[in-house]
């Protein structure tokens, strides 16, 4: 004869039945609930990225005050003009803005990165919206740094013939943009490729009709 697969005291389970009232069926991931800073976290560091790309952007702006190309202007009679009509340095000021907006762009998202690799929709936002303050905090620090903006006051002081140069002036206002554009994209980039990977959950196995029968282990005894 044989003995029977369930223990005598233990009704035989059915592989359809619901799980209890207040299971899963899926157990939670070891840890799951204390990964992650949280959000208040979150929001704490939010605020620390938001503050630190404003600050950064009084770099941005003496950097763009010392590499900008100078325009040349000149006071002929009572008008003010370009010593050289043809010059390209009001074209050159706007291309150093973008160039540095970039480049400050690709460091802060590249360093965002790295200290908080598991990211976070907070840190995406204060890392768009510090860059763009930053971006305007250089924009009007340049100017400030740069030949004063009253340039009819000034020609009149250095006088007739006398050549000085032009306050900075950023025609291209979409420059501004650069900086914001490059962090989010180097940012997303980084975290697509390099970024931590949810683990998939593991569905349970159920036997029942299609997905075959649980082995049965027999045990053989001389009756």
């Amino acid at each position: 004869m044989t003995a029977p697969l369930t223990p005598p005291h233990q009704p035989p389970s059915d592989p359809w039945q619901a799980p209890p009232a207040g299971s899963s069926a899926i157990p939670p991931r070891p840890g799951a609930d204390t990964e992650g800073p949280g959000l208040a976290g979150e929001l704490r560091a939010a605020a620390v990225v938001l503050l630190a790309l404003v600050v950064s952007g009084l770099l941005l702006g003496l950097l763009w005050w010392q590499l900008a190309p100078h325009v040349p202007l000149v006071l002929d009679g009572n008008s003010v003009y370009l010593k050289d009509s043809e010059g390209e340095q009001a074209i050159g000021v706007d291309g150093v803005f973008t160039l540095l907006g970039i480049g400050f762009g690709a460091v802060a998202g590249v360093l965002l990165f790295l200290l908080r690799r598991r990211g976070g929709v907070p840190l995406v936002v204060a890392l768009m919206a510090g860059s763009l303050l930053g971006a305007v905090v250089a924009w009007r620090f340049g100017i400030w740094l740069g030949p004063t903006e009253d340039v009819v006051g000034h020609a009149k002081e250095v006088g007739q013939g006398v050549t000085f140069d032009a306050p900075l002036e950023l025609k291209a206002k979409g420059a501004l943009l650069a900086w914001p554009i490059a962090s989010l994209a180097v940012h997303l980039a980084l975290t697509g490729l390099f970024g931590p990977r949810d683990p998939e959950p593991e569905l349970p196995y159920t036997y029942g009709p299609g997905n075959g029968t649980p082995p049965q282990q027999q045990d053989a005894k001389d009756a």
